[in-house]
């Protein structure tokens, strides 16, 4: 009988052993699920790791008066934003250019088209005859983006015929001349700037220049700016296709008039201009 009380409390002592075994397991399980569903802890902020860049369309709009002697930005910062097509808008436009640009030059060049078509928008002309790219890069924070300048809305670049033919008496290359031009569509872009690239006009009427090694460099410099659309660039207008017809070195006959150079082209010739500019870029303009 007593062996049989005793038998019977251990086989009860047993079994509470069992049960609080199970008990722990089921504990653990319950922890494991726990942690499983709330997946690691957050690993503490390195303070001397290297922030992460933003996104460069996340940055904050540059003003066109930036610091002239900073640096060009190396990715492409945030441009205007496109116009409301249909709105009526007013634009405030620099352009930088050489002598096809320059008014100066000749009166009726684009921007003067431009401006008498939209004259309640903003056209600024730093175009100089004669400029060759570098020469326009020298001088484009002073006049494009210092102290007092508008916020421009839209940045016109046009140049490089000057380079091309200056490729023995100032060395100009087509490396040198697109390393120019990426300063200037840069710096536009940095400044919140939609910009727009001209191709290389054709110019192989100017004989005294002109020869196959110039329109190959030609031909370089072209190709490279249409590259730079997406990237540098906004927009690219190509002035060598619209202007030439039949030999397509050379400016269509009626665009010539009144020059008889081969490089310079008349009304005609930058009316192409103005409209491609206008249709593309600043239909609803005021």
């Amino acid at each position: 009988m007593t062996e049989t009380m005793s038998n019977g409390r251990g086989r009860r002592k047993e079994r509470l052993q069992s049960y609080a075994s199970l008990g722990g397991l089921a504990v653990a399980a319950l922890f494991v699920v726990h942690w499983a569903n709330a997946g690691p802890a957050e690993a503490p902020a390195d303070p001397g790791a290297t922030p992460t860049a933003s996104h460069p369309h996340t940055q904050p709009r540059q003003s066109a008066s930036a610091n002239p002697s900073a640096a060009p930005s190396t990715a492409p910062a945030p441009s205007a934003a496109p116009s409301e097509k249909g709105k009526p808008q007013r634009y405030v436009v620099a352009a930088i250019g050489d002598s096809l640009t320059d008014e100066r030059t000749y009166p009726h060049a684009y921007m003067r088209q431009l401006r008498e078509a939209c004259p309640k928008s903003r056209w600024d002309n730093y175009g100089v005859g004669g400029n060759m790219v570098n020469q326009m890069r020298r001088r484009f924070d002073a006049d494009v983006l210092s102290k007092g300048k508008p916020r421009y809305t839209h940045l016109i670049v046009f140049g490089g015929v000057n380079d091309v033919y200056s490729d023995k008496t100032a060395g100009r290359t087509p490396k040198k001349i697109e390393r120019d031009l990426s300063y200037m569509y840069e710096r536009g872009r940095g400044a919140g700037m939609q910009v727009i690239a001209l191709t290389i006009a054709p110019w192989g009427g100017f004989k005294r220049y002109f020869n196959e090694e110039r329109m190959a460099a030609t031909s370089s410099v072209n190709a490279w700016i249409h590259g730079e659309e997406g990237g540098r660039v906004d927009h690219v207008i190509d002035a060598f296709a619209l202007l030439s017809c039949g030999e397509p070195q050379k400016l269509c006959e009626k665009y010539k008039k009144p020059f008889k150079d081969g490089l310079h082209f008349g009304k005609l010739g930058h009316a192409v201009l103005k409209e491609a500019l206008q249709k593309e870029l600043f239909p609803n303009c005021k």
